[in-house]
Formats: C-alpha cells, sequence, structure tokens
C-alpha cells in the first residue's frame, strides 16, 4: 500500500445515528487508508463491534471514540466540526478550503444530520450529487478531497496522463518573529474564542 503524502495538520471522521454495521466498517477502513488520525461515533444505534468489512482492524489502529450524543463530544482544541448534508447553504465540496485541523461528521443512512449536530459545525460541505449516496462512499469522497487540497502533490496534468512537472521541494523561508498581538490572535483562531481587544 502506497504512503499518503504528508500533510500539516490533522483530521478525524466520524457518523452520527449510523444503524449499518456494513457502512460503518467500510467508512472505518477507509478513514484509516487515509490517515485520519481518529474516527468516531455519535448516537449509534447499535453496540459497536468490528465490523466484517473493516478488515484493516481500523480500531487496532487508529483512536476511536464512541459518543452518546452530540453535548458528549470532545473534540481536540481548535479543530473545526465539518458537517457533510445536502443543505441550500451547504459549501460544494470542489469549492471548500478544508482546515488543517477537522473532524467531519455524516448523517445516518436515510437521514439526516441532528439540528443538534449542525449547531455545533463551523462548515457544512455537500458533494455535488443529483442524489444522496452511500454514507461510506461520500466519506471516502470527502477524504480524497482533503488529500488532493492538502497533500504535496504535482500539479494535475492539462492533457490527459502523468504529469509533466515533478512536486516541487519545499524551501523554508527566513525565521519569521510575530508580535504579542499577532500570537494573541492566532491563539485565538486555534482556540475558536474571540480574539482580545487590543490595548
Amino acid at each position: 500500500m502506497a504512503d499518503t503524502p504528508a500533510m500539516r495538520g490533522y483530521f478525524g471522521i466520524g457518523v452520527e445515528g449510523i444503524s449499518k454495521a456494513m457502512n460503518l466498517g467500510n467508512l472505518m477502513r477507509s478513514a484509516h487508508a487515509f490517515g485520519a488520525s481518529f474516527f468516531f461515533t455519535v448516537d449509534a444505534r447499535r453496540t459497536l463491534v468490528r465490523p466484517k468489512s473493516d478488515t484493516s482492524r481500523t480500531p487496532e489502529q487508529v483512536p476511536l471514540y464512541n459518543w452518546t450524543h452530540v453535548e458528549a463530544m470532545q473534540l481536540p482544541i481548535g479543530c473545526s466540526l465539518v458537517g457533510v448534508e445536502l443543505t441550500e447553504d451547504a459549501i460544494d465540496l470542489p469549492s471548500f478550503g478544508h482546515p488543517r485541523r477537522a473532524a467531519y461528521v455524516l448523517g445516518p443512512e436515510r437521514g439526516s444530520l441532528s439540528p443538534e449536530m449542525l449547531a455545533q459545525c463551523r462548515h457544512v460541505i455537500k458533494i455535488p450529487t443529483a442524489f444522496c449516496i452511500n454514507v461510506a462512499t461520500a466519506g471516502a469522497i470527502v477524504m480524497y478531497d482533503r488529500l488532493r487540497a492538502l497533500g504535496r502533490h504535482p500539479e494535475r496534468a492539462l492533457h490527459e496522463g502523468a504529469p509533466k512537472i515533478p512536486v516541487r521541494e519545499h524551501v523554508h523561508g527566513r525565521p519569521r518573529y510575530r508580535s504579542q498581538r499577532q500570537d494573541e490572535i492566532r491563539m485565538a483562531d486555534f482556540t475558536g474564542e474571540a480574539v482580545p481587544e487590543a490595548d
């Protein structure tokens, strides 16, 4: 199996109210393959056991959180919750700027994310399809898009076939020193709190 390209930041992915073990296992396996830092369920309708479709044994490799309800969720500080849902104001996935620190949450089969979950989301995105697709497939598409957007890849070829120009080596710039005010703004952005007023 090829290694996923190194990216700054991290991501987790999970589902709210999922009921089919096969879908859960497929999504967990894809999360492991795409390099997720953690996986979670919220209000899962059955006891969480390793589904047969998760042939990579994800819970043995990736931290797994099983929260009973939305209010019980405890994401890392500075982690943006991104809902994947077909709402009118959702951002089309191909146009979305992925946060460096993100947790993506998908809704259940034959259902939607709860209003309580949507209220916790910093962003809501949608996959531009004619109708709903399988939850495990949707999750894999979101993770692939994140990898494509934030991973280090050569530019896509303009014509069919492989790219002609390889990815450029990363060049470190000179050190940059921030003021105390810049540090305050950066910390507020990291924690999601209001930016303190300037003196």
